[in-house]
C-alpha cells in the first residue's frame, strides 16, 4: 500500500470500519431502551408491512424462522407487538404493532436520529445527501435489500441449520 493510499484510506476499510463503529454505537444507544438493533429493526419493518405472517417476515428479514420467533416472542410480551390470526389462513398469525410498539419507535426514531447527527456531524447538510446517495447507488447495486440490515443473517436458527 502506498503513502497515498494510507493518507486517503481505502474505501472498503473505510466502510467496514465505520459500520462496526456504528454499529456498536446505535446498540448502545438503544440499550437504554432495553432492545436491540434487530429488535428495533423488526418494529420499523412491521410499521410499513403490518400484518406480515411470521413466515413473509422472516423471509424479508432473511432471518432463520426459529430465531424471529424468539425475538417476536419477546417483543410481544413487552406489549409491542401482538399475533393475530390471519384471516386468509387460520394455521398463519399474522404479526402487528400495538399502540406500545407505535411509542417504543417513536422513542426509536428519537434515537436513530441523535446517533446519525453525532455520526455526522463531520458533515453539512449536502454533504450528507450526498453520502447517502453513493452509499445506495453501492447498496443497490452489491444487491442488499433495502431497509433490511445484512446482520439478520447472521442471528442464525437452531443447529445444524
Amino acid at each position: 500500500m502506498s503513502h497515498k493510499e494510507t493518507e486517503k484510506g481505502q474505501p472498503a476499510f473505510l466502510l467496514a470500519q465505520l459500520g462496526a463503529h456504528a454499529a456498536s454505537q446505535f446498540a448502545e444507544r438503544l440499550a437504554v431502551l432495553e432492545l436491540a438493533p434487530a429488535d428495533a429493526g423488526i418494529l420499523r419493518l412491521l410499521r410499513v408491512a403490518a400484518g406480515l405472517s411470521q413466515q413473509e417476515l422472516a423471509a424479508k428479514l432473511q432471518i432463520h424462522p426459529s430465531r424471529l420467533v424468539a425475538i417476536l416472542d419477546n417483543l410481544e410480551k413487552r406489549g409491542f407487538v401482538e399475533r393475530r390470526a390471519n384471516p386468509d389462513d387460520r394455521r398463519l398469525y399474522s404479526i402487528h404493532l400495538t399502540k406500545g410498539g407505535g411509542e417504543i419507535l417513536e422513542k426509536i426514531g428519537k434515537v436513530a436520529r441523535e446517533h446519525q447527527d453525532a455520526l455526522l456531524s463531520a458533515l453539512a447538510g449536502g454533504e450528507r445527501d450526498q453520502l447517502a446517495a453513493l452509499l445506495l447507488r453501492i447498496a443497490d447495486q452489491q444487491g442488499l435489500v433495502r431497509g433490511v440490515h445484512p446482520g439478520y443473517q447472521r442471528l442464525g436458527g437452531p443447529k445444524g441449520s
